[in-house]
């Protein structure tokens, strides 16, 4: 077993879902999921960091939607039919993340998971606790306790 497979609590398996931003393709594991939702419009928050899109009103609570693309320093596009809110709970806060296209829901052998190379600086590597190899190709694992960490998710929210 790797050294990534380890930190699951000696789990064995665990349920993901993929999705695409840009072309490249990222999961969370669904126990941090709320929901999932079509593109809707966020109202916009003056002095809001660049990543924050807004506020949807989700049942009566109020959440942030986070362009999830920009917070990886990834180029945005514009949102399309295919774009979807994932919500997730972060630091016991929903969160919602506009991402281009839900993929799939899988489920993957924790020694699946690889540890992410040390080939570049773009992309903040402790965001990823790793990459999965799967028959469509790869999946950057990311972590969203550590990409948004407590202070960050309270001003959002």
């Amino acid at each position: 077993m790797n050294t990534i497979a380890k930190s699951w609590d000696g789990r064995v398996s665990l349920e993901i879902i993929a999705f695409k931003l840009s072309d490249q393709s990222f999961c969370i594991e669904t126990t941090s999921i709320r929901e999932i939702r079509g593109w809707a419009q966020s109202t916009p928050i003056p002095h809001s960091p660049p990543e924050v899109l807004g506020i949807i009103n989700l049942r009566g609570t109020v959440i942030p939607t986070i362009d999830l693309a920009r917070k990886l320093g990834m180029h945005s596009g514009e949102p399309t039919e295919r774009s979807a809110i994932v919500v997730a709970e972060v630091h016991g806060k929903p969160i919602g993340l506009m991402v281009d296209q839900v993929t799939d829901m899988l489920s993957i052998s924790a020694e699946q998971i690889q540890p992410a190379p040390e080939i570049t600086n773009s992309m903040d590597r402790s965001y990823c606790d790793g990459i999965i190899t799967h028959q469509s190709g790869m999946i950057c694992f990311l972590n969203l306790g550590r990409m948004f960490v407590p202070e960050d998710v309270d001003l959002a929210a």
